[in-house]
């Protein structure tokens, strides 16, 4: 079994867009969203941390290319994120299922009639 299989993936609570002058390396976090075509999501691993989220996160990236989502990892809060824009997430997310990733949903409020 791959760290993939073993892997779970949460979205970042922000959206995020490139630092100016450091597209694919640095991104900030974006107040601020609605009317921005650059807009970015961020997923970091809950399952693994160190060395070995780089290397899961890589592989993400890899499968995420096979369908033609770009994307890019970079550093946030110490910790390896996944950056792929807004339009791109519905597809990234279908993809990272379908090869056994879990995504962490949060939990809401239950709902009283």
């Amino acid at each position: 079994m791959t760290n993939l299989q073993l892997s779970v993936v949460h979205r970042l609570p922000h959206h995020y867009r490139w630092l100016q002058g450091h597209t694919g390396l640095k991104v900030e976090p974006v107040i601020e969203a609605r009317h921005d075509d650059n807009v970015l999501i961020g997923l970091t691993l809950l399952s693994h941390g160190g060395d070995t989220s780089w290397q899961v996160m890589r592989e993400l990236a890899r499968t995420l290319a096979e369908i033609e989502v770009s994307c890019s990892i970079v550093e946030c809060d110490g910790e390896a994120c996944l950056f792929l824009h807004r339009d791109d997430e519905c597809a990234g997310l279908c993809r990272i299922k379908n090869i056994g990733v879990a995504v962490a949903e949060p939990a809401g409020a239950p709902h009283i009639a």
